[in-house]
């Protein structure tokens, strides 16, 4: 269960999806530290691959900061 998340779906996300899913990710990541340090985590991978899901954030909001990149435009029918 060591899956991230792919960039690819990162970028189909919303500004406030992004930020949400931001917030999910730093509250596991003090969960899991909290883990470590007391010596209950069981899977050492799950930090970095949340580290990596939290810097896979942060590049997308940039890129969409800089204009590097659009947030995806919502269909009225």
């Amino acid at each position: 269960m060591a899956a991230g998340v792919k960039a690819a779906e990162l970028r189909e996300l919303s500004e406030e999806e992004l930020v949400t899913k931001l917030r999910e990710a730093k509250a596991e990541l003090f969960n899991l530290r909290v883990q470590a340090a007391t010596g209950q985590l069981d899977n050492n991978r799950r930090l970095q691959v949340i580290r990596r899901e939290i810097a896979r954030i942060y590049t997308i909001m940039r890129e969409r900061e800089l204009g590097l990149s659009a947030a995806p435009t919502e269909v009225k029918a």
